[in-house]
């Protein structure tokens, strides 16, 4: 008896949905950067601007004009239970890092990813003042601008450039250790993404962040030969009912074994009311 060969799904096609729609969001966002837009507080006291609508209700409008049978899961749209029953999901956060967006600096993002069996499977990841566009699929690789991509082997963490809050990294173990604090990014997929181009070599989180923070950057990540963890290193698992993460660390895989026992004796600040926008 004979088996028909498994075909595996590449998910370029996917992918280049995701670029087509990346840059014309960024496009759209770009329209309302550095031009005073309207903004306002959400419950959790984290800005929003009519920006962050705009790009929300474009991408919801393309992407599932495309894939109408996919999930939606949005930082900017109210969740409907329904994605779990979902075989795909797209996992959006239109404009991570609102309040860099607001106060003109150049490091904030568009971030789209496809999830597939709570995993992320295709990826764009888009800072439209840099003009930097970052693509993964699923066992397809990472690509920045169209130059593959491969994050580097580090065996110590001596002078390893690590980004997240200073409080975690200028002061206890990491400082005691010799890391480099690469400062303070507000897009949390940016700071993920950034290890498979070279610009740091560890990246911290506190906890509380979401899927649509994290879905595209990890997927960027892994295809670049990074991995990113929870905790004490736990699998981040994607479309779950809550779809909120803990403190977690993106790293090479040598390093994993020096930060994970590390972990736990850092001090990660408590998330608080925001501070003024400016």
């Amino acid at each position: 008896m004979t088996h028909a060969p498994t075909i595996r799904h590449d998910w370029q096609q996917e992918r280049d949905l995701l670029e087509q729609a990346a840059r014309k969001a960024g496009k759209l966002a770009l329209s309302y950067f550095n031009r005073d837009p309207q903004v306002w507080s959400k419950d959790n006291d984290s800005p929003v601007s009519e920006a962050d609508l705009a790009v929300d209700k474009m991408l919801h409008e393309q992407l599932l004009g495309a894939k109408p049978d996919y999930g939606w899961l949005s930082e900017e749209t109210e969740d409907n239970p329904a994605r779990q029953q979902k075989d795909c999901v797209f996992v959006v956060d239109p404009i991570d890092g609102t309040r860099a967006f607001i106060n003109g600096e150049d490091v904030w993002t568009i971030s789209i990813a496809i999830v597939k069996d709570n995993r992320p499977v295709a990826a764009a990841l888009y800072a439209p003042v840099r003009d930097e566009l970052y693509l993964a699929s699923k066992q397809g690789g990472t690509f920045l601008n169209g130059k593959s991509l491969k994050i580097p082997h580090k065996q110590s963490l001596q002078q390893c450039v690590t980004v997240g809050p200073p409080q975690a990294i200028k002061k206890g173990p990491l400082h005691e250790e010799g890391v480099t604090w690469g400062g303070y990014i507000g897009s949390l997929a940016y700071r993920i993404a950034m290890l498979a181009d070279h610009k740091a070599d560890l990246a911290l989180a506190r906890d509380g962040s979401h899927d649509w923070d994290l879905a595209a950057a990890e997927l960027i990540l892994t295809e670049a030969g990074g991995l990113l963890r929870e905790g004490q290193g736990q699998t981040l698992t994607y479309n779950k009912a809550m779809p909120k993460h803990g403190v977690l660390y993106a790293c090479c895989p040598e390093l994993e074994s020096l930060i994970q026992p590390i972990m736990p004796n850092l001090h990660f600040p408590p998330r608080k009311a925001a501070a003024p926008l400016s």
